[in-house]
């Protein structure tokens, strides 16, 4: 019965938030991103500068898509602008508990950026333990940033050479772009190298299974 209810409310909510869409087409006003748009500021990290740059106009939905209808991009924006007091009260508790929760849900920049939270002690204490699961699960759905960051505490000598195989042929088989980046992964991939059988790296560079 409750989730009979549950699944109920959450459908009167979202016609509720498509019909306030709507409406506010019709009136001119800022329009809510698509699951698209949003992404790609994610992607880009300027999702914060552009709810500041609509003058927080589209806080209560932003806050209705990541509460009630739990889309895992809005909780990380939503978790965002709490943890940073941005456009809203400052909550970092509850902010970490959204991103959290859109990083159970699958999305991968709110995997690798509480593994990075976890590495460089943002909102936690320092636990490399935890830093590393996190970038690798973030690492192994494709995650560059996770994957330099996860090679350069490996070349470091910090967590387990049992993890040096996957991390290598992670970042080394990433396509990367930009070229600054791309001559970072091929420093770190070397020092990674210097820590590798040959026998290892040889497999480690075997081409991705797509």
């Amino acid at each position: 019965m409750k989730k009979i209810f549950l699944s109920a409310l959450i459908a009167i909510n979202t016609a509720t938030i498509s019909s306030a869409a709507f409406a506010a087409e019709e009136e001119g006003v800022i329009q809510l991103y698509t699951q698209r748009e949003l992404l790609a500021l994610i992607a880009k990290n300027t999702h914060l500068q552009q709810v500041r740059k609509d003058d927080c106009q589209l806080v209560e939905d932003i806050k209705a898509r990541a509460e009630i209808v739990k889309l895992p991009s809005y909780q990380f924006l939503y978790g965002d602008m709490l943890a940073y007091g941005v456009c809203v009260p400052e909550d970092a508790n509850y902010g970490v508990y959204m991103m959290e929760q859109s990083a159970h849900q699958g999305l991968v920049e709110a995997i690798e950026q509480l593994g990075r939270y976890y590495h460089i002690g943002k909102f936690f204490q320092k636990d490399l333990k935890r830093a590393l699961r996190y970038l690798t699960e973030a690492a192994s759905l494709g995650s560059l940033k996770a994957q330099l960051r996860l090679v350069e505490i490996l070349a470091n000598e910090q967590g387990s050479p049992r993890d040096y195989e996957n991390a290598y042929h992670w970042l080394y088989n990433s396509i990367i772009a930009d070229d600054e980046e791309r001559l970072k992964a091929e420093m770190l991939l070397e020092r990674l190298a210097k820590l590798m059988p040959e026998r290892v790296i040889r497999k480690a560079q075997r081409p991705l299974i797509r």
